[in-house]
């Protein structure tokens, strides 16, 4: 079945508001026919009061036209509330799920693909429906009610309605010819505007110490003025077009005027009759005419719907999982290739290995070798393009992430912590156990620290770690990969910003781990720390090269070391 054929979330989302917007489109009538108050009010006045000169008459037209004005106050109101509920229910359906769907576009590209777009999307796309534009669209259809009428005036009354809608669809088809493929374009770098901005912004550091901000500024500059110039584009020809439309709208009911002043003369109509066509011919022109002046944001809410459409049905959202046994730490890795999200070679070309309950391995290799890479498929953060990263047997990607994160502990290389206090960052976000919070920062020796710091536990830290050290937001994510009761601890390179004394606060937490018989995984360059582990495994070129305990690895790169040496010292000079 194609993706065309399947219907994503937005439009499931559309289809649950279908009955508000038939609502709206029911109150659009009542209002469009209420419209013509104004119409029979002046030829009340022209065909009935001056001639007839009784003022209670006049009064009660006027009683009853001020009614019907306040109603349709009243009608206009509750349309545009339904709309703003309207909106408001449609982000409620969708804002979680696009939530989810930003987090995977960062989780599977590596962050490369990090962006607020999608709910930026779908919060332009709110307020279109609740701006006036969308009224426009309500209204248009009442065009024809209003030529019908035009015509029972007066034939020549209805084909000048006709005509005029003519011109004026065509120049809105025009407007769109001219203006929506550069609208496009330059919504199109926008988005990849913001995303230059965010990512310099988040390394601000790097740009400062290496006095790259000019050089970085004048690359976004060029992007800017590039959009600048196509919008400005745009919105000349759409002003033109605008322009125009108002013009003739105005010319047109003056003409219509005219033609009435000459019917009224050839006593074909009444002298109100020559006022109501140019008031209902105006009528009948608005909604033509708003149309092209909200035209850009029309544009705007056609990409965006567009770009969330295309992007629901890319990512469909997770189908729930059986839930299946707490896991024991038991890891098997079967032929198993990994290529990263956007790339085409493969990092981990066909590694199998298995990995028991409670063991140590530590992870070696050159830059490049795919250790990073590994750790990702054996968390089933990046899917196997072949072969199956499976735990307890199970394979990874098989088990609710929800269920299954209390019993993994990870510690990447970058230590992102989050906007919160120490403690909601070390208890991952959720209902916090001092017990178990003060558990694990004791084990990643972190406990006494984060006490001598102003509100202890308490203390907000930013995204950034605030003021803490690189050492010190490593000591907090090693806690954080501590917590609970977790059966994996995955730590990638968890010595690189420790002291001596960090050192032997990760020697002691790999030590309390084994003898929980938790599975601990470390990719690590320095030695110091591989006498705690009990296996080596060692990649090459994204190849295992060697595994098995940690002595015989050892062992065995050391005659692999010496052998070419011998060589050396035998070879003749």
């Amino acid at each position: 079945m194609s993706n065309k054929s399947i219907k994503s979330d937005l439009q499931e989302a559309l289809k649950l508001c279908k009955g508000a917007f038939i609502a709206a489109a029911g109150f659009s009538m009542v209002i469009n026919l209420l419209m013509l108050t104004p119409t029979i009010y002046m030829l009340q006045l022209y065909d009935r009061v001056l001639s007839s000169r009784s003022q209670s008459t006049l009064l009660m037209l006027t009683l009853i036209v001020s009614a019907i004005y306040l109603t349709q106050g009243a009608l206009e109101w509750v349309r545009s509330q339904l709309l703003v509920r309207v909106s408001a229910r449609l982000e409620t359906l969708l804002h979680k799920r696009l939530y989810k769907v930003a987090y995977k576009q960062s989780l599977y590209s590596g962050g490369q693909r990090a962006s607020s777009q999608p709910l930026d999307d779908l919060t332009s796309l709110r307020q279109f429906l609740t701006g006036n534009g969308l009224f426009a669209f309500f209204d248009a259809p009442w065009m024809i009610f209003y030529v019908a009428v035009m015509f029972m005036f007066h034939p020549l009354y209805g084909w000048t309605a006709v005509v005029s809608i003519i011109i004026l669809l065509i120049l809105a088809a025009v407007n769109e010819k001219v203006t929506s493929q550069i609208l496009a374009d330059a919504n199109g770098l926008a988005v990849n505007g913001r995303a230059l901005l965010n990512k310099n912004l988040k390394n601000a550091e790097v740009i400062e110490s290496m006095g790259m901000l000019d050089n970085l500024q004048q690359r976004w500059l060029e992007g800017s003025y590039k959009i600048l110039s196509l919008q400005a584009v745009a919105s000349s020809r759409a002003g033109l077009i605008t322009g125009l439309s108002k013009t003739l709208r105005i010319f047109l009911q003056s003409l219509v005027l005219g033609l009435g002043a000459y019917l009224s003369i050839k006593q074909e109509i009444t002298p109100g009759l020559m006022i109501a066509g140019s008031i209902l011919l105006g009528r009948a022109l608005a909604p033509i005419d708003m149309m092209i002046g909200s035209w850009k944001g029309f544009i705007l809410a056609r990409a965006q719907y567009a770009r969330l459409n295309t992007l629901l049905q890319q990512v469909p959202e997770d189908k729930d999982k059986m839930s299946l046994p707490e896991p024991k730490g038991n890891i098997q890795v079967d032929q198993a290739v990994v290529v990263p999200p956007g790339a085409k070679t493969p990092v981990i070309k066909g590694i199998s290995l298995s990995i028991a309950q409670g063991d140590s391995v530590g992870i070696l290799g050159p830059s490049g070798s795919g250790k990073t890479t590994l750790l990702r498929g054996l968390l089933g953060i990046w899917p196997a393009s072949h072969g199956k990263f499976r735990l307890d047997g199970a394979d990874i990607f098989e088990w609710d992430r929800m269920e299954l994160g209390p019993f993994i502990g990870y510690l990447p290389q970058d230590i992102e912590l989050f906007d919160g206090t120490i403690s909601e960052n070390i208890a991952r976000f959720g209902e916090i156990d001092a017990q178990k919070v003060v558990e694990a920062a004791q084990m990643a020796d972190v406990h006494e620290l984060i006490l001598h710091l102003p509100e202890g536990y308490d203390t907000l830290i930013g995204a950034s770690g605030g003021n803490l050290s690189g050492g010190q937001r490593q000591r907090i994510g090693l806690a954080r990969a501590l917590y609970g009761n977790p059966k994996v601890v995955v730590l990638d390179e968890p010595n690189s910003n420790l002291d001596d004394q960090g050192e032997m606060a990760l020697s002691n937490a790999i030590k309390r781990l084994k003898d929980k018989a938790v599975t601990v995984i470390i990719v690590t360059h320095r030695n110091n720390i591989l006498g705690q582990l009990d296996k080596l495994l060692i990649l090459k070129d994204g190849l295992l090269a060697l595994y098995g305990p940690r002595n015989e690895v050892i062992a065995h790169l050391q005659q692999q070391a010496a052998a070419p040496n011998a060589a050396t010292q035998a070879a003749p000079v």
